[in-house]
C-alpha cells in the first residue's frame, strides 16, 4: 500500500503517491556533465565513511534516482548527492529509491552547477517538474544545497513553512545540518589532481572530517614528532652522562 499526500494549488491539484519503480522502468542514462562532479560527491562520502558516520541503515548516493508519482506519472530525479537517514531495507544493488514507501524522505540533496543548465532552480510544475519544485514541493527535502565548484559559491536552502529559504553561513562560513549533526562548508585545495573548491564536513566542535590522504599525512607527522622527541630526550640524557640504554626498567 502506498502512502499518499495531496495538496491543492491554484488551477492545479497535485496528487502525490509513493509507488515503487517498476522493474522494467527505463531510467535516464544521462552522462555526467563534467569529470569533477563524481570526485566532489566521492569526497563528501569518503570523509563521512572514514569518520565512522555512515551506518548500515543510511542511504548516501550520487547521481541516483529518487522517485515519486505525481498525478499518476512517475517522476525521477538524480541529485548529485543525497543523504537519507534511514531506509527500511538495506539493498546491495538498489537502482532507485522511493521515499515514504522505502524509508525516510531525504534529509539533504545537493546539486553541483556546471556549464550546462541543469534546472537546479526550476520551479516548473508541469510534467516533468523542475528540480527545485520536486525537492521543495513534492519530496519536501529539509535541506537543499546548490554548489558552484568553480567559484566556490555555496547556496544553502532550508525548508520553512513549505518554502526554501536561503540561509547565511555562521562566522566560520559554515552551515549546521541538524539531521546529520555536522557543519557543511567550503574548502580550497587539491585532491585527486583537482585543485579548487570543495565541500567539506566539520563536526560539532569544529574539527574537519579528514580524507584518507589527510589522515595518513596526519599520522606520518605524529610519528615524525614522536621520533624527534625521542631523539631530543636521548641527546639530553647523554649530555647528562646518562646512557639511555642502561635506564632501569619500570616495575
Amino acid at each position: 500500500m502506498s502512502a499518499k499526500l495531496s495538496a491543492t494549488k491554484p488551477a492545479t491539484e497535485l496528487i502525490i503517491t509513493w509507488e515503487l519503480l517498476p522493474d522494467d522502468f527505463q531510467l535516464e542514462d544521462d552522462p555526467v556533465e563534467n569529470t569533477g562532479q563524481p570526485i566532489l560527491a566521492g569526497a563528501l562520502r569518503e570523509s563521512l565513511e572514514i569518520s565512522g558516520f555512515i551506518q548500515p541503515q543510511m542511504l548516501i548516493a550520487s547521481n541516483f534516482a529518487v522517485c515519486a508519482t505525481l498525478n499518476e506519472q512517475i517522476i525521477t530525479k538524480a541529485p548529485d548527492w543525497v543523504y537519507v537517514p534511514r531506509v527500511k531495507q538495506m539493498l546491495a544493488n538498489r537502482r532507485s529509491y522511493t521515499p515514504n514507501t522505502e524509508g525516510d524522505i531525504p534529509a539533504v540533496v545537493m546539486e553541483f552547477l556546471s556549464e550546462t543548465e541543469g534546472g537546479e532552480y526550476s520551479i516548473k510544475r508541469s510534467y516533468p517538474p523542475g528540480k527545485w519544485f520536486f525537492y521543495e514541493q513534492i519530496l519536501q527535502v529539509p535541506v537543499y544545497v546548490i554548489f558552484e565548484p568553480d567559484s566556490g559559491l555555496l547556496e544553502f536552502y532550508q525548508l520553512e513553512n513549505g518554502r526554501y529559504e536561503l540561509k547565511q553561513p555562521d562566522e566560520n562560513g559554515r552551515h549546521w545540518i541538524a539531521p546529520m549533526g555536522l557543519f557543511l562548508g567550503t574548502w580550497q585545495g587539491t585532491k585527486e589532481s583537482r585543485t579548487g573548491y570543495w565541500l567539506r564536513w566539520w563536526d560539532e566542535t569544529g574539527n574537519l572530517l579528514l580524507w584518507a590522504v589527510e589522515q595518513i599525512e596526519q599520522e606520518r607527522q605524529r610519528a615524525e614528532q614522536e621520533r624527534q622527541q625521542k631523539e631530543r630526550l636521548i641527546a639530553y640524557l647523554q649530555s647528562q652522562g646518562v646512557d639511555p640504554n642502561n635506564l632501569p626498567n619500570e616495575s
